[in-house]
């Protein structure tokens, strides 16, 4: 057999001659997503630098919206993941990524928070008495 035989039989199956279980992506597929992917990444540029949202937390929501469907984009479409791959096991362990990034992020948003309530000095208004302290203690 001829190097290049062996070449285009190795195409569909692997050294142990299992089948390639995994889908395979055709360039319209992955230009789909790299549109998809501009577009959601234009339309929250847009909205931050025309300043078209005003209130912080709607514009938190929106965003974070926006991410979350970029993520997804990516899964399918450059990652190829859905629930059949791998008899599932690659979406358990999507799942389990997920968990383990979200209790990352909330623990990492807490602690900032607290850390800038606890840490950040207060700020004086020109008006206020100022903020009474505790006196430092000493040991004798």
């Amino acid at each position: 057999m001829s190097a290049a035989h062996n070449h285009a039989g190795h195409d569909h199956h692997d050294d142990h001659g299992h089948h390639d279980e995994g889908p395979h992506s055709t360039f319209s597929g992955y230009m789909t997503g790299f549109i998809l992917s501009i577009i959601l990444t234009a339309i929250p540029f847009w909205l931050v630098m025309a300043d078209i949202i005003t209130d912080k937390k709607t514009a938190v929501l929106v965003l974070g919206g926006f991410a979350v469907v970029q993520i997804v984009i990516h899964m399918i479409f450059f990652l190829h993941m859905n629930g059949k791959v791998e008899g599932g096991w690659t979406m358990l362990s999507t799942i389990f990524t997920i968990i383990f990034v979200a209790i990352g992020i909330a623990g990492t948003l807490w602690v900032m928070f607290h850390m800038n309530t606890n840490m950040m000095p207060q700020h004086v208004m020109p008006d206020a008495p100022p903020a009474q302290t505790a006196p430092a203690h000493h040991t004798p």
